[in-house]
């Protein structure tokens, strides 16, 4: 009931242990808290905040308009619903380098178990999409290593993000991760690789956990968990692909209705009231209500 019962310093050891173990996680993207709630009850391993998906909320593209705080506090609300391990999106980190610390120190007391802080110049853009650009090496490490002083939690786990495979190729990318890795990130997500091929370089380079994106309508396939397991990855995050699954069905609707002039013809695709109040746990707030109104000494 409310939220979570297990601490945000008990998700992050949860999460370096889950990492720690050589198992592939699976961490789809929340659109909001009740969605976080959906993903832990189908079994998933992780719960990841997307900055994209966060935009979108606010009707926004990718790039780069949100603030922290706006991305601390919904990256904080979902977080705190589930008991499982929450990885946000932390963009550029909002600012110069001591904006960057300061994000991290926030992203810890929303109770996040990680961050992804990436090297791409402001205003930044979809990684999959084409003209973008990264900063210099110089820049792109002193965001890591503000990153690293800033943390409190040795637990909060910190992920560098490099856009440079599109930008100056892979092999660039792959030597700019790990200049990043000696900067002191714990893992790396190496965005828009075209193929299995980039996968298996990046994984024969680097010996820290990697996230492999599979986003849908981006630079490469689709690949399955298997594929990603044989890869030697370590995270996969499904970023967008409820907040695409719920607008498509939320556009038929809409369009059902404008159609017939009833919703009728896609109550059968809806969650039921029982499956929601089920999935809030309604039950337990009624229990704790009566346990409280009708207590006597």
């Amino acid at each position: 009931m409310l939220y979570a019962t297990p601490t945000p310093a008990e998700k992050r050891v949860a999460l370096r242990e889950a990492l720690a173990s050589g198992r592939l996680l699976r961490m789809p993207g929340a659109f909001n808290p009740l969605s976080a709630r959906l993903i832990e009850r189908k079994g998933f391993d992780g719960v990841y905040v997307s900055g994209a998906v966060l935009s979108a909320e606010l009707g926004l593209p990718d790039i780069g308009l949100t603030t922290a705080t706006e991305v601390t506090t919904r990256a904080g609300q979902v977080a705190r619903m589930t008991g499982l391990p929450s990885l946000v999106d932390a963009d550029t980190g909002f600012g110069e380098p001591m904006n960057v610390a300061r994000t991290v120190q926030g992203l810890e007391d929303a109770g996040l178990a990680g961050c992804h802080i990436e090297d791409q110049v402001n205003p930044k853009r979809c990684g999959h999409l084409d003209g973008k650009d990264v900063v210099d090496d110089e820049t792109a490490l002193r965001r890591i290593r503000a990153a690293v002083d800033g943390r409190r939690d040795p637990h909060f786990l910190l992920v560098a993000r490099t856009d440079a495979r599109a930008v100056m190729g892979l092999d660039a990318a792959i030597d700019r991760a790990r200049s990043l890795v000696d900067a002191g990130a714990d893992a790396v997500f190496p965005e828009a690789l075209t193929g299995p091929e980039e996968f298996a370089a990046f994984r024969a380079a680097l010996d820290v956990p990697l996230l492999a994106n599979m986003t849908e309508f981006g630079k490469g396939r689709l690949l399955t968990v298997q594929e990603l397991t044989d890869l030697g990855m370590n995270i996969v995050i499904y970023p967008v692909t409820l907040l695409r699954l719920a607008m498509g069905a939320a556009d038929a609707g809409l369009d059902e209705i404008l159609r017939t002039g009833t919703q009728e013809g896609v109550v059968d695709r809806m969650q039921t009231r029982a499956e929601l109040y089920d999935l809030l746990d309604y039950a337990s707030y009624n229990q704790f209500d009566e346990d409280v109104f009708t207590f006597r000494l």
